[in-house]
């Protein structure tokens, strides 16, 4: 993957602003004959992981093309937490909701100034993934055909840091102890276990007791705050596979039942999680700002380069897609570090979890700050 270096000389006698130093609230907007892509730009800003470079409206790739309306659901939920800059650009987000993509492209120019994302000293282009929520068939009892078990937060936890691994979470009694009773619901396959607990949340069809039926979502919870290392790479490193893609991993586990611990083993993290009610199938699960996710409009990022809510635009071009959108940065996680760094949220069920699983691109990221 190509990387384009940015530099810091051309701005180097600029004194450099902390985004949260920039009252947005307070900032008058510009008078609609204003033409932006004429004014001086301001000066860069910086967060912990990221340096921030003022750009023209012009420079972002399809702006004029985006169906700006599929995003503003998205952009309305991150305003029911807004971060303190955009508290007062939340009251104009919401009375824009109804207008035109015309109208709301020529707000956006007036009241958002664009600045390219990239890390400090280092390139602007950066990695796109995907992830998703799986929707996967699950019992509430232990039974031949579902013998893997989701669990809840051990109570036994906060007196151990780190808690038991994976491994020893399956082998040593101390630990099957602890989570006993702690049983959300078991699934049949142990990959689907993980996939569930890679993706941090999902939808189970449960089998209650009775023997009826209802959906659910699990919700991340806690972890055992041991480290994540990828099976697909484990595997990669074994030479049993040659591509890390979850079909090719569970072609392997097929053909390699008695090393399917193994495999698991490899990756001493497990993740535990609640139960919620699915009051709304439309909508995703709640991100790391507190809001539900948007299928195709909510990324993940490094919350020391982007901060939650920020309305972001995004550019990738690869052989799974080629995106050129608005998003909001509304989730985070473990894998996701670095300034030009995003997982996308590509929605739930088997077509979501395809397009997350191959979708491993460059990226560029503009994060568009109230004027």
């Amino acid at each position: 993957m190509l990387a384009i270096v940015g530099t810091l000389a051309a701005c180097s006698s600029v004194p450099l602003l902390e985004p949260q130093a920039r009252p947005g609230p307070a900032l008058v907007p510009l008078p609609a004959d204003v033409d932006v892509d004429t004014m001086a730009l301001p000066p860069p800003l910086m967060q912990a992981r990221s340096h921030w470079q003022p750009v023209r409206w012009s420079e972002l790739p399809g702006v004029r093309e985006d169906a700006l309306h599929e995003a503003w659901n998205a952009w309305l939920r991150s305003c029911e937490k807004p971060a303190p800059a955009f508290t007062g650009v939340c009251t104009e987000v919401r009375r824009m909701s109804i207008a035109s993509g015309d109208e709301q492209r020529a707000w956006m120019r007036q009241r958002l100034q664009p600045y390219r994302v990239q890390a400090i000293g280092g390139p602007a282009e950066g990695l796109l993934t995907g992830y998703y929520e799986p929707a996967l068939e699950a019992s509430r009892q232990s039974d031949a055909g579902h013998q893997v078990p989701l669990y809840r937060p051990p109570v036994t936890m906060g007196g151990r840091k780190p808690w038991f691994t994976r491994q020893e979470i399956d082998t040593l009694p101390e630990a099957r102890s602890a989570l006993r009773g702690r049983e959300i619901a078991w699934l049949a396959d142990p990959l689907d276990a993980l996939v569930l607990q890679v993706q941090g949340s999902g939808r189970l069809r449960i089998v209650e007791s009775d023997g009826g039926q209802r959906t659910v979502r699990l919700a991340y919870a806690a972890s055992n705050d041991q480290p994540y290392r990828s099976v697909g790479d484990w595997l990669l490193q074994q030479g049993a596979v040659r591509i890390a893609s979850w079909s090719a991993i569970r072609a392997w586990a097929e053909q390699n039942p008695p090393r399917v611990n193994e495999m698991l083993w490899s990756n001493p993290r497990m993740v535990f999680f609640r139960e919620e009610p699915l009051v709304d199938v439309d909508a995703g699960p709640r991100g790391a700002q507190g809001v539900p996710l948007t299928p195709g409009r909510s990324i993940a990022v490094d919350k020391d380069s982007i901060p939650y809510g920020t309305p972001v635009w995004l550019a990738s071009a690869g052989p799974t897609a080629n995106l050129a959108r608005l998003v909001l940065a509304q989730d985070t996680g473990s894998a996701i570090v670095g300034a030009v760094r995003a997982d996308y949220f590509t929605g739930w069920g088997p077509e979501a979890g395809e397009l997350a699983g191959r979708l491993k691109q460059p990226l560029r990221l503009w994060v568009l700050w109230p004027r």
